[in-house]
């Protein structure tokens, strides 16, 4: 299946985290602060995963693209979510970051069907927490 860049590697993220027994809750879940790709839950762990794809990694590596700037809307848009989904107040919460580094430059609106191109994923688990100061609320 052809797609872009960006709808592939959250695809292949949400495959990823199921086959290791993560039950997906949303995918694309909006608020006004910005966006999470996906947010799973496994056991009493509720997981906040910004899924990030880069091409010609000379140019720098997906995991530099997760600035402070957009933790700080990821962690307001999880608050979001959890004031709105009552039933994860007692889960731990953590922020995940899954990348996805290809060695070849491609468009990212160009689409291809990345599968069949080599590339290295790396998966940070609890790339960063809850940091109310950090996050001014």
């Amino acid at each position: 299946m052809k797609m872009q860049m960006g709808q592939w590697a959250e695809l292949e993220a949400r495959k990823f985290l199921e086959a290791k027994g993560f039950r997906v809750v949303a995918v694309n879940y909006h608020s006004r602060n910005g966006e999470v790709d996906i947010i799973v839950e496994q056991q009493q762990d509720l997981i906040f995963v910004e899924v990030k794809a880069r091409s010609a990694t000379a140019y720098g590596h997906a995991s530099e693209v997760v600035t402070l700037s957009k933790q700080r809307k990821l962690m307001k848009t999880a608050l979001y979510f959890l004031q709105k989904n009552p039933q994860y107040a007692d889960f731990y919460c953590r922020f995940d970051v899954i990348c996805f580094d290809f060695s070849q430059q491609f468009a990212k609106t160009v689409q291809y069907h990345f599968s069949s191109f080599p590339y290295d994923l790396q998966w940070i688990e609890n790339a960063f927490t809850f940091d109310l100061e950090f996050i001014n609320l």
